[in-house]
């Protein structure tokens, strides 16, 4: 077979090197993200509403102000499945509704965790000046007179650490449950501070850290105690907290991770704000 002149050679080639610049112009045209897209909760203080008012809201727009591009969140209720019908879910020609989950376990296997952007506990909160100031720990729970201890009612999440851990204390009958999942959209987990614990329906409470904290906050006619909870063998309190991006996404998690290890300071200050209990790896609090 005859080959072609070297100067149709040469135009060939720079036909097919025009054909793959501007191919991938387009690919990264596409690529180039036109917004910052958090998945959220419509209403789920103090980590994120449709208001933008949450702690996740706020890291979402410093995030986005570092990339010099507009906030578009896609809310659905954190129910089962949150990150299947958020982060991976996405019908044929369409777009994805939504590029990150704001708060996310380390390690968490549904979505590609980045590193951990802060870590808190479960805190046993309890109104000063009613028979509890003693406990400064949570042994001490435990060390309390047992006609003292008998009369508590402690509300808990069903499922959490907090209910294995009375349970293996011999509290068991002292834990009052409360739904971890409510299919009720106008039920929140601060409740169980701000209503019931306020109204002493209950004479105290364990919470993730970031609930606690904001609640405890917003409760005016008490003095509540949050107390950090230590984990032991067999009971975990204290998580370390990432972010979750889609799997197969490494340029994207890669920015996300440099923006959490370059805006460390304030998204603390953010935490802070919000009154967020942070822990270091001993499980001590962090002043």
């Amino acid at each position: 077979m005859r080959r072609p002149p070297k100067l149709l050679r040469c135009c060939l080639l720079g036909v097919v090197a025009c054909i793959i610049v501007a191919a991938s112009a387009h690919a990264y045209a596409q690529d180039a993200p036109a917004a910052f897209r958090p998945c959220i909760d419509p209403s789920n203080l103090p980590f994120s509403n449709t208001q933008g008012e949450g702690f996740e809201n706020r890291i979402a727009d410093l995030f986005a102000q570092k990339l010099g591009l507009p906030v578009r969140s896609y809310a659905f209720p954190q129910r089962m499945n949150f990150v299947r019908n958020t982060l991976r879910y996405k019908l044929p020609g369409q777009d994805f509704r939504c590029d990150i989950v704001m708060s996310v376990p380390a390690g968490y296997d549904q979505a590609s965790a980045t590193m951990p952007y802060y870590r808190s506990t479960y805190m046993l909160v309890y109104p000063k000046g009613k028979g509890l100031d003693q406990i400064k720990a949570g042994a001490d729970l435990f060390a309390l007179p047992p006609e003292a201890r008998n009369k508590l009612t402690v509300g808990i999440f069903d499922r959490s650490p907090a209910s294995i851990w009375l349970a293996r204390h011999g509290m068991e009958f002292q834990a009052k449950p409360y739904p971890m999942l409510s299919p009720d959209p106008e039920q929140y987990p601060g409740e169980i501070i701000e209503k019931d614990l306020a109204q002493g329906k209950i004479d105290a409470a364990i919470v993730w850290g970031p609930i606690a904290g904001y609640y405890a906050k917003r409760v005016r006619n008490l003095d509540l105690a949050l107390i950090p909870l230590k984990s032991e063998t067999g009971v975990k309190f204290d998580y370390e907290i990432a972010m979750g991006v889609r799997y197969g996404e490494p340029e994207w998690k890669a920015t996300v991770e440099k923006l959490i290890a370059d805006n460390r300071a304030a998204i603390t200050q953010i935490l802070r704000e919000y009154n967020v209990p942070l822990i270091d790896e001993r499980g001590d609090l962090v002043q």
